[in-house]
């Protein structure tokens, strides 16, 4: 039996550290017999709360969340989940059939997160009463021998070893140690049935630091469960919208209003803000020159709103990564383009078309876009289009190119169609898009205008001119109300991490016996459960020191007083081992 080890165990320690990976092998009755189902849910259970199980769920979350960065996501870009479809006809079924286009909504996905948010509560929830718990316990008495320990030293002093123990204690609490003594035992309060009888004669003080590491640890897991309810009060209670807005356009934050809304769970659409937002002016500027040219320097979207019906007007610039925050929302600025405007004459010479048509922009680069017009109301016939918008037109062999994004040689290119445009067919059709099956084409090549340019359509069926462009912004409408207490859990896991990383628990035991010819003999002793990064040998070795020059004061101190006497044994030298 070795007297190093403190006789009373730590509670907080022990318990965390039975929970550090789970029991090998399956569940054991309690009666001896084969397991039953409480005894298997009570096994589950114990797998599910270790930490090894903790781990493998967050990895899992992780590596669940990288489809969703990688395709395109139902929730964010419906339209790029449609042009998926269409260059991969055979692989995007099946990854649409395990759900990899709605990641963060499949079901798979929930199972891992409620998985691990029930692994932290019952990890966390029981080690924050342990925590407690161990912050009310004293230290573990002071070991008999303390040269055993990793750490130690001894010295001898001329004082008696009550005014040792509370020179040393002194020492002691101004480093913030915590402290136990005899006196806090009180009476039968030993370690074991003989342990008072075999306590050595002399004072001994217990001393601790470093409970901030544990607190860290604890803080940790507390901020990623926070993270985790934060990411569900975003699901819940938080929706996303998008709307193209053509500038000098306005419109009301209603679903009827959205291009697109995508409501959490418990949100319907009376949920939504009553604000409005105008597009007054959007400006764009490009790169002219250089390595980078035709790269953008800046997007303004300059907009007046007003946060509920009747309210004041206000102005705003929305830039990108600096949105406007309107009743609780968030408005980004995404994206821009042009909208060509157009007028369009049917055969009876009425005008059935005057305004602008957002163009969409390609792969291609500079802003050459693709659009679509339809003009239901022509007569005899609807006349429907398709185009493409060339902000700085070059003709490379025939071919129209965009060498510049800025419009200082703006063409349109257009297609014409009459007849059927199947509108009341009741199968939706997207605006950027046109069918064409029940239409005649009525342009055999594509027909390129400038602006102020009109088209004559062959057979008398009309006319249309190509009057200018406007721009337009994408605006998408957040609301989260999960985000800031994200930020903030996001903070305390890291502020959690760096003490659990910066701070070391340690322990120091000093034994003070009267000495065989006077005075007492003091041992120093301490130990530290972690000291990878070192330090604790320097902090032992200057402590150490510290409370041979405390003593070596008192004891002058002592014998400079009138009518005391003290022995007139000196101090010795500090007399270290360690491993």
């Amino acid at each position: 039996m070795t007297d190093v080890r403190a006789p009373e165990a730590d509670a907080f320690d022990a318990a965390a550290a039975g929970r550090d990976g789970p029991a090998p092998g399956g569940p054991a009755s309690a009666s001896g017999g084969a397991p039953g189902l409480a005894d298997w849910l009570r096994w589950a259970w114990r797998q599910l709360t270790s930490m090894r199980i903790a781990l493998v769920l967050l990895f899992l979350l992780a590596l669940a969340s990288v489809p969703g960065s990688i395709l395109p996501q139902e929730g964010n870009n419906p339209a790029g989940v449609t042009q998926y479809f269409e260059s991969h006809k055979t692989l995007a079924p099946l990854l649409n059939h395990v759900g990899l286009f709605n990641v963060f909504a499949a079901p798979w996905f929930a199972a891992i997160y409620l998985l691990l948010f029930a692994s932290l509560v019952g990890c966390v929830v029981p080690r924050t009463f342990r925590l407690a718990g161990s912050a009310r316990t004293l230290p573990p008495r002071a070991p008999r021998n303390l040269a055993r320990l990793p750490r130690s030293a001894g010295y001898r002093t001329a004082l008696a070893p009550g005014q040792a123990a509370e020179v040393a204690a002194g020492v002691l609490s101004g480093h913030g140690f915590r402290l136990r003594r005899p006196a806090d035992d009180g009476p039968g309060t030993a370690s074991s049935g003989t342990a008072s009888q075999a306590e050595p004669s002399g004072q001994w003080i217990s001393a601790e630091k470093g409970y901030l590491r544990e607190i860290g640890n604890l803080l940790f897991h507390l901020a990623l469960l926070g993270v985790l309810v934060s990411i569900a009060l975003g699901g819940l209670f938080g929706y996303k919208a998008d709307r193209l807005l053509i500038q000098g356009q306005s419109f009301a934050d209603t679903q009827s209003d959205l291009d697109e809304f995508y409501p959490g769970r418990l949100v319907t659409a009376a949920d939504l803000g009553p604000f409005t937002i105008k597009l007054n002016q959007f400006d764009a500027s490009y790169i002219t020159s250089g390595a980078q040219q035709g790269q953008p320097s800046a997007f303004d979207a300059r907009v007046s709103y007003t946060a509920s019906p009747g309210g004041p007007v206000r102005t705003a610039r929305i830039e990108v990564n600096r949105p406007l925050s309107v009743d609780g929302a968030k408005v980004y600025l995404i994206g821009h383009g042009y909208a060509p405007e157009f007028k369009v004459t049917d055969a009876s010479g009425h005008v059935v078309y005057d305004g602008p048509q957002p163009f969409i922009s390609g792969a291609s680069g500079n802003f050459l876009s693709e659009g679509v017009l339809k003009v239901t109301g022509a007569d005899p016939e609807q006349l429907g289009f398709t185009g493409v918008f060339v902000p700085t037109a070059v003709d490379v062999g025939g071919t129209l190119e965009s060498v510049f994004p800025a419009p200082d040689n703006p063409v349109v290119s257009l297609i014409a169609y009459a007849g059927n445009l199947g509108m009341n067919s009741g199968a939706p059709q997207s605006v950027y898009t046109i069918d064409t099956s029940g239409m005649r084409q009525l342009t055999a090549q594509p027909q390129v205008l400038r602006v102020g340019q009109s088209l004559k359509l062959p057979d008398g069926e009309g006319t249309i001119t190509f009057t200018g462009y406007r721009q337009w912004a994408s605006l998408t409408i957040t609301h989260d109300p999960g985000q800031l207490p994200a930020l903030i859990c996001g903070m305390a896991a890291l502020g959690g991490l760096l003490l659990s990383f910066a701070v070391r628990r340690r322990r120091v035991f000093v034994r003070l016996r009267p000495g065989p010819d006077g005075g007492t003999t003091v041992q120093v002793g301490g130990l530290t459960r972690t000291d990878a990064s070192g330090g604790f040998e320097e902090e032992f070795a200057s402590l150490a020191a510290e409370l041979r020059s405390a003593h070596q004061a008192a004891q002058d101190q002592a014998a400079a007083e009138p009518g005391l006497t003290t022995p007139s044994q000196q101090q010795g030298p500090i007399e270290q081992q360690g491993e």
